[in-house]
C-alpha cells in the first residue's frame, strides 16, 4: 500500500515537472481534452487523417503567413500612394515649367523682331547715327538694361530648360518605383487571397462541433500564454499612466471594438492590425508608420516594464502583427479575417518588443 502511493506520487510530481518545463507557446503540444471530455488528439472529419490540434496549426500558420503577405501588401500601397502624389506635383511642375519656357520665348523673340525692325544695326551704331548727345546717352542706358534684360531672359531659359529636364528624369523614375509597387502589391494579394482560401477550405470541412472546439481551443492557448506571461512577473511593474496623446489613441482604438477585420483596410468599417493603430494615433494627432513592421523599425522601442496604454505591442519575430496595450496586461487589436476588433491578453502571442508613438 505504502509503495503504491508513493508510486502514484512520483507519477505526480514527473507529470507536474513536464508540464512546468513545457514552453507556453502556440501549437508547443496538444492542448488537453475539453471539459466535455473530447480529445484534441482525436482526428477531425473531413481532414485526411489530421487531427483537430495539427488542423489548428495549420490555419494559424496559413493566417500568419497572409499577416505577413499583408504588412508587404500595406508597404507597397503606402509606397505607391507617395509616389502616386510625387508624380502629380512632378507633373504639375512640368506643366509650369513648359508654360515659363513658352513666355520666355516668346519675350526673346519679341526682342529679336525688334532687332529686326532696327534694320539688324546693333544698339551702338544705331545710337551714333542719332546725332544727339542727349539721345545717345540716353540710349546708351537703355541699350544696357535691353542687353541686361536679353541675358536674364536667356539665363531662366536655359534654367527652366534644365529644370524641366530633371522633373522629366524624376517623373520617370518615380512612374517606374510606382510600377514596381503595383507589381508588389499584385503579388502580396494573391498570396493573401491563397492563404485566406487555403484556411477557409481547411475549417470548412469540419464539423460544426469541430469548428466550436476549434475555436474553444484556440481561446485555451490564448489563455494559457497568457496565464504564462503574467505569471512571469512581467506585468508587475507595469502601472504607468496614459499620456495625454496616448489616452486619444486608447479611446479611438477601443471604439472600433466590435468591428470586422479585413486586410489593407483602415477603417472606418474595418481594419488589419496596423491598419487599427496607425489610425488610432492618426486620430491621436500623431501620425505613425502604416505597416507593423515599419512601426517596429522607426518607433522608439520601449522595455516592457516601462510600457503604458497607448503603445504598442508588435508580435512575431518577423514583426507581423501589432495591438494596442491599454492597460491591465490587455492589448485591443484587430486578430485575423474572420474576426473583430477585440481585447485579448498582451501576452497571449509571442511577443517581440514594444514601441512608443509619442516618446
Amino acid at each position: 500500500m505504502y509503495r503504491r502511493h508513493c508510486g502514484a506520487a512520483a507519477i505526480t510530481l514527473v507529470c507536474a515537472l513536464a508540464v512546468l518545463a513545457s514552453p507556453a507557446q502556440a501549437f508547443a503540444a496538444p492542448a488537453p481534452p475539453g471539459a466535455d471530455g473530447t480529445d484534441a488528439s482525436a482526428t477531425a472529419a473531413g481532414t485526411g487523417g489530421k487531427t483537430l490540434e495539427e488542423v489548428r496549426a495549420e490555419i494559424d500558420e496559413l493566417y500568419l503567413k497572409a499577416g505577413a503577405a499583408t504588412d508587404a501588401y500595406n508597404l507597397a500601397e503606402e509606397k505607391a500612394k507617395k509616389q502616386s502624389s510625387e508624380l502629380v506635383e512632378l507633373t504639375q511642375a512640368m506643366a509650369e515649367g513648359q508654360a515659363k519656357i513658352a513666355d520666355l520665348k516668346s519675350r526673346a523673340g519679341a526682342q529679336a523682331r525688334e532687332q529686326y525692325r532696327n534694320a539688324g544695326l546693333p544698339p551702338g551704331a544705331q545710337l551714333m547715327l542719332s546725332g544727339d548727345p542727349q539721345l545717345f546717352l540716353d540710349g546708351i542706358s537703355r541699350a544696357r538694361q535691353g542687353q541686361q534684360a536679353t541675358k536674364g531672359i536667356l539665363g531662366q531659359l536655359t534654367r527652366s530648360q534644365e529644370d524641366l529636364e530633371t522633373y522629366t528624369k524624376d517623373a520617370n523614375t518615380n512612374w517606374t518605383k510606382l510600377e514596381a509597387n503595383r507589381v508588389k502589391q499584385a503579388k502580396a494579394k494573391k498570396k493573401i487571397n491563397a492563404q485566406i482560401a487555403a484556411a477557409k477550405k481547411l475549417e470548412s470541412r469540419l464539423e460544426k462541433e469541430e469548428r466550436a472546439r476549434l475555436l474553444k481551443m484556440e481561446q485555451e492557448e490564448a489563455n494559457r500564454a497568457q496565464t504564462s506571461w503574467l505569471g512571469s512577473g512581467a506585468l508587475k511593474e507595469i502601472n504607468r499612466e496614459a499620456s495625454p496623446l496616448g489616452k486619444k489613441a486608447v479611446a479611438f482604438a477601443t471604439a472600433q471594438i466590435g468591428k470586422p477585420y479585413v486586410w489593407g483596410a483602415e477603417g472606418p468599417k474595418s481594419y488589419d492590425c496596423s491598419g487599427l493603430t496607425s489610425q488610432a494615433w492618426a486620430a491621436a494627432g500623431r501620425p505613425i508608420p502604416r505597416t507593423s513592421q515599419e512601426q517596429w523599425r522607426l518607433l522608439p522601442h520601449i522595455e516592457i516594464k516601462d510600457m503604458r496604454p497607448g503603445d504598442l505591442i508588435i508580435y512575431h519575430a518577423d514583426a507581423t502583427h501589432v495591438g494596442m496595450y491599454v492597460g491591465d496586461g490587455r492589448i485591443v487589436h484587430a486578430p485575423r479575417p474572420g474576426r473583430d476588433v477585440t481585447l485579448a491578453g498582451a501576452g497571449s502571442m509571442q511577443i517581440l518588443g514594444v514601441v512608443r508613438p509619442d516618446a
